[in-house]
């Protein structure tokens, strides 16, 4: 099993369950590195310390805080192991409330929460309850030398941990949200839109759904490397829109024979209750 990211306990009230955390999600991606145009070496970027004009080694390597140019407050592990909360150990449920109040804005990284040994029974006791309540626990945990505030989930019969974004940090967009002036939606241009939708409507099956540029760069470099060339397909042009109503019946006749190939040959599975289901 991979290794874990976070081990501690996770608390609320009196009960207490011993957990570790495991990265729920990573990017799988093909890097291009960066390399010597002229020889085709690898470029790297050592620790240099330009006062000893010579290379340092990881070990040597200790943190600090420049609070003035060129003068840092230096920060060694025991200083950090002093300060670090009660959070770094205890990853205290503060309280729950209920899943559709929250935005999936707020969501970040994702993490899978195991029981350690012998901790299945009170897992288990706070999965259940969550589902049966329909909430989510929010509770704070320090890992990576920053203190996180946490939404602890039910999710496929397990236990998933989701860090948040502090409101600070959700970016506020001057214009997002602010309905134009003088505009007047038409009843048929919404009519004709929701069965556009309709129509386009299917069960969320994420496994259909890949990284196409990935895809190509891995076809790319396997081409190179066989001596091949690649041919760049053009993008069939699109025409211009010039009549709303127009467009949107032109969409509906072309999208309806595909939106029944793909809904017949797909499985009823179960529906789901909210954004936040569908986001697992």
């Amino acid at each position: 099993m991979a290794s874990s990211t976070w081990k501690g306990a996770l608390s609320f009230g009196l009960l207490t369950i011993p957990i570790r955390l495991y990265p729920a999600a990573r990017s799988e991606r093909t890097y291009l590195h960066q390399l010597h145009n002229k020889c085709h070496t690898r470029l790297k970027q050592p620790l240099f310390c330009p006062t000893c004009n010579r290379i340092v080694q990881r070990d040597e390597v200790i943190k600090g805080y420049e609070y003035e140019e060129g003068q840092y407050v230096l920060v060694d592990k025991e200083d950090l192991q002093k300060i670090t909360p009660k959070s770094g150990r205890i990853m205290e449920i503060l309280a729950f409330v209920k899943e559709e109040q929250i935005d999936p804005v707020y969501f970040d990284a994702s993490y899978v929460a195991l029981p350690e040994k012998d901790a299945d029974k009170p897992y288990q006791v706070l999965l259940k309850a969550l589902e049966d309540t329909h909430r989510v626990g929010i509770a704070k945990v320090t890992m990576h030398q920053r203190e996180y505030t946490v939404f602890v989930r039910p999710r496929n019969n397990g236990l998933t941990v989701h860090t948040m974004y502090f409101q600070n940090e959700i970016r506020q967009v001057p214009g997002y949200g602010e309905k134009p002036k003088d505009m007047h939606l038409k009843p048929q241009e919404i009519k004709l839109a929701e069965q556009l939708i309709e129509t386009l409507s299917e069960d969320f099956k994420p496994e259909q759904y890949h990284d196409t540029f990935q895809a190509q760069l891995r076809a790319l470099v396997e081409a190179k490397q066989k001596g091949r060339t690649i041919t760049e397909k053009s993008a069939p042009p699109r025409a211009k829109v010039i009549d709303m109503m127009d467009a949107l019946k032109k969409s509906l006749q072309e999208a309806a024979p595909a939106g029944k190939r793909r809904r017949s040959s797909q499985e009823p599975v179960p529906a789901v209750r909210s954004i936040r289901r569908m986001a697992s």
